[in-house]
């Protein structure tokens, strides 16, 4: 099986050389210099660029909803103000101090209406900025950008600007920016400095939320209350965690940030209960010590809690990249240890009314 193998020696050429061809080689009858043929490969990329600005060249459609949507509103607008204007009039003819007071209250819910909707449009675009510099953590910490990180650690700063509480932690991360070259490690320090405190008093308002889930459904007997405390419950500790983390949503942001949440539980498969919930119930004996209430409270506190999990991973502004994402077999023992100690306060107790009642019936 031995076979020599004929090594052709390196050599220097120049592609416009007549003894250099491109494609299929030319017969060279005495010629004593070796021809060299260069075979052209597919131009892949130029192909794949052409497909993409194609694509992108395709003409968009009317939005037809939104132009629905937008027509509607404004009809409704001018109805109600038509009506408005109306009864103002019909009051003035009426009487001047009946039409005062209707003009009164009409300019205070156009000022109240437009202050409302002011706040509505700064909690959207707050919680715009959050999801675009959450993105753009991601991609700088692909590309190690120093002057982006730098950009993005600025804007982090002014995102917490007011929150007294991280004074220090601000003091801190602008003391060691210089000293930094790399913008995947700036943006580490940042998140150590700044994420820090807040995901502690996240993790502490997920597991108060979910132990309090767990208490409640599991001594409350209907089932309608329980669905309903639980939605509530959500509800709320989003609410919460979106201040704790500075996005203070509107009525209109919060809604998106719970379609956010809902979305992501949905791409996560995290909103079944799971072979892996079950299984750490099992692993802690639950199934073996509690009944089928105390283990359907205790079910239900799981899933608030991966609820509070899931709401924190949307409402952060920086991924998870220095700091370890809380997980929720971290928040199980806690979540247990205050099932345990509602648990331990119902039989005391029912020992004390036990014990109240024994004198009675000796007397």
């Amino acid at each position: 099986m031995n076979k020599t193998w004929r090594h052709r020696p390196p050599a220097v050429f120049r592609l416009d050389d007549d003894h250099v061809t491109v494609g299929l080689a030319k017969q060279a009858g005495g010629s004593s210099r070796r021809l060299v043929q260069v075979k052209p490969e597919p131009d892949f990329d130029t192909l794949a660029i052409t497909v993409q600005e194609s694509a992108r060249s395709l003409p968009r459609g009317v939005r037809w909803r939104t132009l629905f949507w937008c027509a509607l509103g404004g009809l409704i607008l001018l109805a109600v103000g038509v009506r408005v204007t109306d009864l103002i009039v019909d009051l003035f003819a009426r009487n001047k101090e009946l039409g005062g007071l209707a003009l009164a209250l009409a300019i205070l819910a156009t000022v109240s209406a437009a202050v409302i909707a002011v706040r509505e449009i700064a909690g959207l675009m707050r919680l715009a900025t959050v999801e675009k510099l959450r993105q753009r953590a991601v991609d700088m910490i692909a590309s190690d950008d120093r002057v982006e990180a730098r950009t993005l650690v600025q804007e982090l700063l002014d995102l917490t600007r007011r929150m007294p509480h991280l004074a220090r932690s601000r003091a801190n991360l602008e003391g060691h920016l210089g000293d930094i070259i790399d913008g995947a490690d700036m943006l580490r320090l940042a998140e150590r400095e700044l994420m820090t405190p807040l995901d502690q008093q996240a993790r502490a308002l997920v597991s108060a939320a979910a132990t309090r889930v767990s208490v409640v459904t599991a001594l409350n007997p209907r089932a309608v209350i329980d669905v309903l405390f639980v939605l509530a419950s959500a509800l709320i500790l989003v609410r919460r965690l979106a201040f704790l983390y500075g996005v203070r949503p509107g009525t209109l942001g919060f809604g998106r940030l719970v379609r956010l949440v809902v979305v992501h539980l949905a791409m996560t498969g995290g909103l079944a209960a799971s072979d892996n919930l079950i299984q750490q119930m099992l692993g802690h004996g639950i199934a073996a010590r509690l009944s089928a209430r105390l283990g359907e409270g205790v079910l239900n506190g799981l899933l608030t809690a991966r609820f509070g999990l899931a709401a924190i991973d949307v409402i952060r502004p920086v991924p998870f990249a220095a700091l370890p994402r809380p997980t929720l077999r971290d928040l199980m023992g806690e979540v247990l240890r205050g099932f345990g100690d509602g648990e331990e306060r119902q039989r005391s107790a029912e020992q004390n009314l036990a014990i109240t009642e024994v004198p009675s019936t000796a007397t």
